[in-house]
């Protein structure tokens, strides 16, 4: 017996395995080489999505039905290798997002963590919890599980951002809660910039105390992020596989900034690229600036502003920037690192 290889079958074992499959029974040799393998194995696949492309569709959408209609018009990116499933990789789910101008897409609260990151258009807003932020390109925000949220557009553009939820995940354990709010847009009884004051500012209100697992930031908005990894380029310090790669963490505790999904920015300048790495979460890349190509599991795809792109799990990735990059990306990293089964490879470094 081995994890890589079955036993042999006989007319005998077939046999006895019809008979305990009346009962719901299987024998685990049958299928151990299946379920424990020695390395990372999904039919999860290196895949690009061209925005361009993606946005002429979602426009198209947008007259075909509208935002109260659909409860959230949204385009799902689905993996290649996991069609059906509605799934960029086997335990996260992606999306392109479209609000129209003058709509509303309803308040409602679910037990998935979401994450937006603003692609196309300026001034819509999104509500979490009772505060309303402006949303502006670039923009990582978060809605936490529970949190009643609803998004609207008063301006004259339509507004796409990228969604990225552990749908995957709360499926998987079985936790899935939903609950509509009794009016499309929640009461709003926090200014707006509220959070960010009281927990973006290295500073905390002082009997502060923890009630939620997320970062109780939940826009973090690009102009800050920006001006960080324009600051950090001075030291130049790249590092090899990465550039110079920055994660959104919870002012809280410094973990990362949602309990399951963790997020990042990185700075990748022209004249550099990256050495080969692979790690166990499987990463869903989003352009915000610049152009340059990936090298995926042997596979090359060309980017360039906007476009996403996925890397499956222990599967080699290299970056080339044509010019000055700076790439977002989420992956599940923050649920394994608190299971322990997180684990990276540098090649030689």
């Amino acid at each position: 017996m081995s994890l890589t290889e079955k036993p042999i079958e006989t007319p005998e074992r077939v046999a006895f395995y019809d008979k305990i499959d009346k009962t719901s029974m299987t024998p685990l040799w049958t299928v151990l080489s299946n379920i424990i393998t020695p390395e990372p194995k999904s039919g999860c696949l290196p895949h690009l999505w061209n925005f361009a492309q993606a946005k002429s569709y979602l426009l198209e959408s947008g007259r075909l039905i509208s935002a109260k209609e659909a409860e959230r018009r949204v385009l799902i990116l689905e993996n290649p290798g996991l069609r059906g499933q509605s799934r960029i990789t086997t335990s996260l789910y992606a999306g392109l997002q479209l609000v129209m101008p003058g709509e509303v897409a309803p308040a409602h609260k679910h037990s998935q963590s979401a994450l937006r990151f603003v692609l196309d258009g300026a001034g819509a807003h999104t509500a979490v919890d009772g505060e309303r932020t402006q949303m502006h390109f670039g923009d990582f925000v978060i809605t936490p599980p529970g949190a009643w949220h609803d998004h609207g557009n008063k301006s004259d553009e339509p507004m796409i951002w990228l969604d990225g939820l552990d749908v995957p995940m709360v499926s998987l354990f079985d936790a899935s809660f939903a609950e509509e709010h009794p009016k499309d847009e929640q009461p709003i009884y926090r200014a707006a910039g509220d959070a960010l004051a009281r927990y973006g500012a290295n500073m905390m209100p002082v009997d502060f105390a923890a009630r939620k697992k997320s970062s109780p930031i939940f826009n973090y908005p690009y102009e800050r992020s920006r001006a960080a990894l324009e600051t950090m380029r001075k030291q130049e310090e790249w590092d090899p596989c990465h550039g110079l790669k920055l994660r959104y963490v919870n002012p809280v505790d410094g973990g990362f900034a949602m309990p399951t999904i963790a997020t990042f920015l990185q700075l990748l300048p022209k004249g550099f690229s990256t050495s080969a790495y692979r790690s166990t979460d499987a990463t869903v890349f989003v352009v915000a600036e610049g152009s340059g190509s990936s090298t995926i599991d042997g596979q090359v795809f060309e980017w360039g502003p906007k476009d996403i792109f996925v890397a499956p799990s222990w599967k080699w990735i290299s970056h080339t920037p044509h010019n000055d990059a700076v790439i977002f990306s989420y992956s599940d990293r923050s649920a394994q690192d608190k299971l322990g089964l997180w684990r990276e490879d540098r090649g030689n470094h």
